[in-house]
């Protein structure tokens, strides 16, 4: 987008902050999104025990955002509400493929945000984790708006930190590991796990992600850096008779007896320093905008894909990474589906704010829609927030509602509607679940029977937000 049209789509819209009338290009964006990492694993979120300083000052610098979702409860889905803007009863993959890969990847018709931001004139990358469509399939990135991508096609792939290849855009790139891997019911193999550790590729990504913007400052950029941290290898072996499957180089503060960790278990020791070091590279990132001047006009993003794990051996009374939530991932509340959501823009955001904004990440797409002046594509459930990272809640937009489903363990459906919270289980048929989650975050108390006005609105809002789809099906 040339300059002078910048200036007069921002000079024309209803922001008050006239600094973004003022800018000699479009902003930079940014968005960072962790795998598995849960609403109560930050220091700025509640935790204690594991030490996340440069995320904690993104928050202070920024905003922080209270009551922000997953587009799903596991990965695949919540990837696909982030890239589309469409929620996850109408978008195109709404589940974990088990052995098909084709239904697990988007279609030649599914927009994506890289595609706003490419035809707005971006330079476009993604660093990391995609899981939306393999190296033949329409949803390979380089195939719906990126110019860039390095990491991990296949999410089952992504389970091994030490794997024998990532991805260079269509190519294999060899790495120095050896994996042995994992045959998996149905057939087929899981990502398997090492016995030679070489290559880290979290640690690989992000050089990568760094080299990117290092290269490619000089213009607006949309960086999507899908870290793998601090997912589980779920199918790491047990190490002498403990499951471990946090895979990190090294447990750095958390090794021998470091304050008070001398009774932690090696899978608890992994999950505090995987999530260390995924703090340290983000930091790492924002002091890499500065060095090249670009700090003030790049917006940056932090979430999560959903709620915390336990499939690495990890102990969640130790670290209670839901926080005050009930339940983790694959759970249909709040710990399943609420996540941290950080976002830092020095000088167009007051820093050490706090938002009660409901929002969830298939959002992005009207964020970034509204950033590059793009038209919004058809068909989405997307919300711009930028009036809300702007300081101008009144001019913010609120959702009518948000919607999940679920196709495993006998499926559910969940619906936030305003300060209600309706969970059913299974779907379509269950009795639905009402939680008040202005006095009750935990979600401890079903008041169905005592709102059944409430519950019969959030019934209509699960039959109206759920489009069959035929890859998709309840059993």
């Amino acid at each position: 987008m040339e300059r002078r049209h910048f200036l007069r789509a921002f000079a024309a819209a209803p922001l008050t902050l006239h600094t973004l009338a003022q800018e000699t290009r479009p902003p930079n964006i940014i968005f960072i999104m962790a795998d598995d990492l849960g609403y109560g694993d930050l220091g700025c979120y509640g935790q204690k025990l594991i030490k996340t300083p440069r995320l904690d000052q993104m928050a202070a610098e920024g905003i922080r955002f209270t009551d922000f979702y997953a587009g799903a409860t596991v990965c695949a889905p919540s990837r696909c509400v982030l890239m589309t803007g469409k929620h996850h009863g109408q978008c195109q993959v709404r589940g974990n493929a088990t052995t098909d890969m084709t239904v697990q990847s988007l279609r030649s018709q599914d927009v994506t945000v890289a595609e706003v931001a490419k035809k707005a004139g971006y330079g476009t990358a993604l660093m990391g984790k995609w899981g939306l469509g393999e190296a033949e399939h329409e949803g390979h990135p380089l195939k719906k708006g990126f110019d860039r991508f390095y990491g991990y096609l296949n999410q089952v792939h992504a389970h091994n930190y030490y794997p024998e290849f990532l991805w260079r855009d269509y190519d294999k790139v060899p790495l120095r590991n050896k994996v042995k891997l994992a045959p998996r019911a149905g057939g087929g193999f899981h990502g398997g796990y090492a016995i030679e550790r070489l290559d880290y590729t979290h640690d690989l990504v992000v050089s990568e992600a760094l080299e990117w913007v290092d290269n490619n400052h000089t213009k607006p950029f949309f960086l999507y850096l899908a870290l793998t941290l601090p997912h589980a290898n779920n199918e790491a072996p047990d190490r002498n008779g403990e499951l471990h499957g946090q895979e990190v180089p090294e447990y750095g503060i958390y090794e021998g007896n470091n304050f008070a960790t001398e009774d932690w278990k090696l899978a608890d020791r992994g999950q505090a320093a995987m999530v260390s070091r995924m703090d340290r590279d983000i930091g790492r990132l924002l002091d890499r905008l500065k060095q090249h001047g670009i700090d003030e006009n790049t917006l940056v993003m932090f979430t999560s894909d959903n709620g915390p794990h336990l499939e690495g051996g990890n102990d969640a009374v130790l670290f209670n990474p839901s926080g005050p939530l009930r339940g983790m991932k694959r759970d249909m509340y709040e710990g399943g589906l609420r996540v941290p959501m950080i976002a830092r823009w020095p000088g167009k955001i007051a820093p050490g704010r706090v938002s009660h904004h409901i929002g969830y990440s298939g959002d992005l797409m009207a964020t970034v829609a509204e950033l590059t002046r793009s038209a919004l594509p058809q068909g989405t459930h997307s919300v711009s927030f930028l009036p809300e990272l702007l300081g101008n809640s009144s001019r913010q937009r609120k959702h009518d509602y948000l919607y999940w489903e679920f196709y495993e363990q006998g499926s559910a459906q969940a619906v936030r509607y305003g300060k209600w919270k309706g969970v059913r289980k299974p779907m379509f048929k269950g009795p639905i679940e009402l939680y008040n989650l202005e006095g009750d975050p935990g979600e401890k108390y079903n008041i169905a029977r005592n709102h059944p006005e409430i519950v019969r609105e959030i019934e209509a809002i699960m039959a109206k937000a759920h489009v069959p789809h035929p890859n998709w099906k309840v059993g």
